[in-house]
């Protein structure tokens, strides 16, 4: 029979096993296949939290930015502003000999107010020959900001359109970019810049296209885009190689070189770059450039982008800091990441790395699983935390966008098949068990009664008088434990630890009946085992019991408990009380007390610090203990019998022993209900202090 049962129970073994281990795999797979579902959206996430968590902190070395802002537009009461003013702009801005300057703004028609277009405003008549002359004479503005831009290292802002401006291949380009740009690189048909005498004046064009991710977020910058046959720099990367006086621009796969510098980019030939917020950008007004407020040094040897932040402007973009920053920020934060090394790198090797990251979690897990250690988990819990922290050390340290999303997704719902499954085992293992003993039950009930048997082994669990008696002349212990039911959850206990040391307890386990009974029995047997070692502190003792119940019962079920210990020598007494009923003491003069304590919550709900709380009895003095069964005991018209019925029948039993204490409180409670069935379960614990004496 043995051996049967031993089969049995390795086959169900290693059934669960498979389960749990095929749990895994499903669970592994149903996380990879999230993960790609669920996009670049975890990835966002992650680096759009690295960004705002560290962002870049711009310094004026490299890169400023001169804005037409409001207070610019209001001093000169127009926008756009003429050609004349624009030149004088740029002019004065020349003087302190910038590294490049950057014009992103267009100028797609000839100066309105030109020569020939003033003229053309009025009538032959209203104007005189020598008046039209005199004002045809006058230098046209259009040329002179030409002749400005022609004498200072300028960058003008072209953009790719789909509609109108001009066809890329009537498009002339100071400019292009050697090699062959990835395959992915943005394309253009069409362009539109600023009319040809001011766009070809200038040392070079940039183009200014930036493509926002799917939720409309900036997060990077194009370094070419090819535009008809030619492949054209990006607004940024032609400013950076202007200013940093390189020759050669030059594609290798996905990597761009420009002198010492390789720079990264993904398919697109788009530049991912450490972002900084809108005010930490260095930047001044035109109005400021005006009224000579600057000096020198700010422009000297940096770049200089010109751009539009005035109300009203359209140049608006979204980044992971901020949902609207000004174009032409974003591209000074470009040119300052090109120059400063500050762009982020995603090389193919990294998604290597997180597939191997995904497969040690899994492996973990899997080892977890297949070990049947849940404590197992704990490693894999703990490498899946130091991901995030791999990848933000890697954004920081290194520039690199590493991904912990798709591994942690992986582990995690792979540790959720298991958890899930190892729940639905055990709650079916419990099942079994269950019917089990309803059956072991149903069998005994055929002989002579299931409950009545079931009252008897209950009954025989807990110590009789004869037992206590002997366990030390000093001290005399009464009992009563009356089920509210044919079987219930009360049990209390009593043995000798030490030649001094008496442990006894009274525990009262939720609910009553067979359930309760059943509790009650698992209860019995954790609590002998491990408060039998509670001379080594019973504080220690009780956290293990604790430890083992939590462990081993269901989640409905829960356990009260009064455990103390007795020093027969000196009737030093030592108890925690575990969400119990508070117990008493009944003075040698007969007055009742009760002792209020701290304690703690029923067993079986948290890891709690129980702590022991020390009581001194004297000679012929009786500690009671009692379940709930006593104070809530009620009557036909629903009273209860409370505390205050309790501490009355102590009273009232005079110079009685231990036993006869309890039987005596027992009876008065039994009385006072009358014909009512018992609401609950009853024990009653009485313990006499005899003394030290032999």
């Amino acid at each position: 029979m043995t051996d049967i049962v031993s089969s049995s129970d390795t086959v169900r073994s290693r059934r669960a096993r498979t389960l749990i281990i095929r749990a895994v795999l499903i669970g592994g797979i149903i996380g990879a296949a999230l993960s790609l579902i669920a996009g670049d959206f975890g990835r966002h996430t992650v680096f759009d939290t690295w960004q705002r968590a560290s962002p870049l902190e711009m310094s004026d070395d490299n890169v400023v930015v001169v804005m037409i802002d409001d207070e610019s537009v209001a001093e000169t009461r127009v926008w756009p502003w003429p050609r004349y003013q624009m030149a004088q702009l740029i002019e004065l801005i020349g003087r302190s000999e910038p590294a490049a300057i950057g014009i992103d703004i267009y100028f797609v028609e000839p100066d309105p107010v030109g020569p020939e277009e003033f003229v053309e405003v009025y009538l032959e008549d209203e104007l005189d020959a020598q008046m039209r002359e005199r004002i045809l004479a006058l230098p046209n503005m259009d040329d002179v900001f030409a002749d400005v831009i022609g004498t200072r290292p300028v960058v003008m802002a072209r953009t790719a359109i789909e509609t109108g401006g001009v066809a890329a291949e009537n498009a002339v380009f100071s400019y292009t970019v050697a090699g062959t740009p990835p395959e992915g690189t943005l394309k253009a048909n069409r362009l539109l810049y600023s009319i040809d005498k001011l766009d070809l004046a200038a040392f070079g064009q940039g183009m200014v296209n930036g493509q926002p991710d799917d939720d409309g977020i900036l997060r990077r910058v194009p370094l070419s885009m090819q535009v008809g046959d030619n492949v054209a720099p990006g607004f940024a990367l032609e400013l950076a190689r202007i200013a940093s006086g390189e020759e050669e621009l030059s594609w290798n796969g996905r990597e761009l070189t420009m002198g010492d510098r390789v720079l990264p980019t993904d398919n697109n030939a788009q530049m991912r770059f450490k972002m900084a917020r809108n005010t930490n950008v260095p930047q001044y007004s035109a109005l400021q450039v005006f009224n000579g407020e600057l000096s020198p040094e700010v422009f000297q040897g940096k770049t200089v982008i010109v751009g539009v932040g005035a109300t009203g402007t359209y140049d608006i973009v979204a980044t992971p800091l901020q949902s609207e920053v000004d174009g032409v920020l974003l591209q000074a934060m470009a040119v300052d990441a090109i120059l400063d090394g500050a762009w982020l790198d995603r090389p193919d090797w990294i998604a290597v790395v997180e597939i191997v990251a995904a497969l040690c979690l899994l492996a973990l897990v899997f080892l977890a699983a297949f070990a049947w250690r849940t404590w197992l988990l704990w490693p894999a819990f703990a490498f899946a935390i130091t991901l995030p922290f791999a990848s933000w050390i890697a954004y920081t340290q290194a520039n690199l966008l590493f991904d912990p999303a798709r591994p942690l997704m992986v582990g995690i719902c792979a540790a959720i098949a298991v958890i899930v499954t190892r729940y639905a085992i055990a709650r079916s293992e419990r099942i079994r068990l269950a019917m089990e003993l309803v059956e072991e039950r149903v069998a005994a009930s055929e002989q002579k009664g299931e409950l009545e048997a079931a009252r008897r082994i209950q009954m025989s669990m807990v110590p009789g008088e004869k037992t206590l008696s002997r366990l030390d002349h000093r001290t005399e212990i009464g009992r009563i434990l009356r089920p509210a039911k044919s079987v219930g959850g009360d049990f209390f206990d009593a043995v000798k630890i030490s030649e001094n040391l008496l442990l006894f307890l009274v525990a009262d386990v939720t609910g009553k009946g067979v359930p309760a009974a059943l509790f009650m029995a698992l209860s019995k047997t954790l609590s002998k085992s491990n408060l039998a070692r509670a001379g080594d502190g019973l504080d220690t003792a009780l956290a293990a019991l604790n430890f083992d119940l939590m462990d081993e019962a269901d989640d409905e079920m829960g356990l009260t408990m009064l455990v103390g210990t007795i020093d027969c020598s000196t009737g030093a007494v030592q108890m925690i009380n575990a969400g119990h009923e508070n117990p008493m003491i009944l003075r040698k003069d007969g007055s009742v007390d009760t002792i209020a304590m701290k304690g703690g919550p029923p067993l079986c709900v948290i890891d709690f610090p129980y702590k022991a709380e020390p009581v001194e009895l004297a000679a012929g003095e009786t500690l009671v203990i009692i379940s709930d069964g006593a104070t809530e005991a009620a009557n036909n018209d629903n009273a209860l019998f409370g505390m205050t019925g309790v501490v009355d029948a102590l009273r009232s039993a005079g110079d009685a022993t231990a036993q006869e204490r309890a039987t005596h409180l027992a009876d008065k409670i039994a009385a006072f209900e009358g014909a009512n069935d018992p609401t609950d379960d009853l024990t009653i614990f009485a313990l006499r202090y005899l003394g030290s004496a032999d």
